[in-house]
């Protein structure tokens, strides 16, 4: 055992993993992932269940043990590794500070994919703002990045918040990226319109009348769905 939590946490989870790794599943993992990054062949089940070994006994994490232990798994070329990280977060919503949303966007437009932007979009960042309100700016900021991942990250963030949505800044985000190239950024906004439409699906009919000339068809059928 080590004193460090992430270095006992880490030791354990590389033990457990490569104990329960599958070099048959790994390269249909890997393909599914756009062969984007190198998988152990873990499904979640199992990645989870290595999981629960490796947390037994340990402490709850302060603020700075969730940031150690994120980076240390985003160091690792295993996808399984930063599943993991997302994971732990997650688990530990009321711990992280408004400063963690600096390690949140490090891990956003790092080893950048769906699988691990959705999570820290939805969970995290979600969590952060909703907990401190003054961070919304920095999502003002993110809606228009260079960065498609943090423009995702924006328009996702409030995606469980239900009747605590703040409308404006979300019919405003997905307006300011209607034209974007991307088809993450477009499927974004198709997807956290139709999620609001579980909430208020007239201002979500009204929105697409009045912007659907601007949206891009993808961002339409996804927000229509069950409309």
């Amino acid at each position: 055992m080590t004193d460090r939590l992430s270095e006992t946490l880490l030791a354990r989870l590389t033990a457990g993993f490569q104990a329960r790794r599958d070099a048959a599943r790994a390269p249909a993992m890997a393909a599914y992932m756009r062969d984007q990054f190198p998988f152990l062949g873990l499904s979640a089940a199992t990645r989870r269940a290595a999981a629960r070994v490796a947390l037994a006994g340990l402490p709850t994490p302060a603020e700075t043990d969730l940031a150690e232990v994120a980076r240390a798994c985003w160091a690792r070329d295993e996808r399984e590794f930063q599943q993991f990280a997302c994971d732990y977060l997650m688990a530990h919503p009321r711990v992280p500070g408004p400063g963690f949303l600096d390690v949140a966007a490090e891990l956003i437009t790092t080893r950048s994919w769906w699988d691990t932007v959705d999570p820290l979009a939805t969970h995290v960042v979600g969590g952060l703002v909703r907990r401190h309100p003054g961070l919304a700016a920095r999502m003002d900021e993110w809606s228009g990045s260079a960065d498609r991942w943090l423009v995702r990250t924006a328009i996702l963030h409030q995606l469980h918040y239900g009747p605590a949505t703040d409308t404006t800044r979300l019919f405003h985000y997905c307006s300011r990226q209607a034209g974007h190239p991307d088809f993450f950024v477009r499927k974004a906004i198709g997807w956290a319109l139709r999620h609001y439409a579980r909430t208020d699906p007239d201002a979500v009919r009204a929105y697409l009348t009045a912007e659907s000339a601007r949206l891009s068809p993808l961002s339409v059928r996804e927000a229509a769905k069950h409309l």
